[in-house]
């Protein structure tokens, strides 16, 4: 299947939408989900069959999600603030979407180094781009057993990118970066 690197960043869909896309075995899971989480579970998938049709969703060892028998096609979800965010890619790629009025700045000390948390300030715009770059680094690394201040890095950021490494990895990575009205989303594609 030939995939396009395309990235889908929507409010969660209607009820009505998010069945006509779920499976049966997917609906029963839902259940057990408070009623957001739920919504935001099934309407990446919801994304994800409306783009690529009637395909099955499968996990790798580390927790991410593929499609089922297309080892060329990369997923990256995240859902979040009302959204759900899907990028799909003939390569790794990774998203991650965040409400801005969360309270990055009290938690910044688990998340970000000294050097980092002086790049962010107290801008709540920042401190949200960062921890969505290190999610969306974790989630690029494909492995877990990270740990967000030794093993990930945010070198610099801008209006539209931030810059992170990961530690072990093939060197700077530019993460993109889009301000919603009360979400930011990082990516890579």
């Amino acid at each position: 299947m030939a995939i396009r690197r395309a990235l889908f960043v929507e409010p969660v869909p209607a009820e009505e939408v998010l069945r006509r896309f779920a499976t049966g075995e997917e609906l029963r899971r839902a259940e057990r989900f408070a009623p957001a989480r739920r919504s935001e579970y099934l309407g990446w998938r919801a994304l994800l069959r409306r783009e690529l049709g009637a395909v099955e969703v499968e996990y790798t060892a580390a927790g991410a999600p593929r499609v089922a028998g297309c080892p060329e096609i990369f997923l990256g979800v995240s859902h979040g603030a009302g959204r759900v965010a899907l990028c799909l890619s003939d390569a790794p790629c990774a998203v991650d979407v965040e409400r801005l009025d969360r309270p990055y700045a009290r938690i910044a000390e688990r998340y970000l180094t000294p050097g980092e948390r002086a790049l962010c300030g107290d801008e709540p715009l920042r401190l949200a781009a960062a921890w969505c770059a290190k999610e969306t680094l974790w989630k690029l690394h494909g492995a877990g057993g990270l740990d967000l201040l030794r093993d990930l890095r945010v070198t610099a950021l801008s209006d539209d990118a931030v810059y992170g490494r990961i530690r072990g990895g093939a060197g700077l990575l530019r993460l993109a970066l889009r301000r919603l009205e009360d979400a930011v989303v990082v990516w890579y594609l």
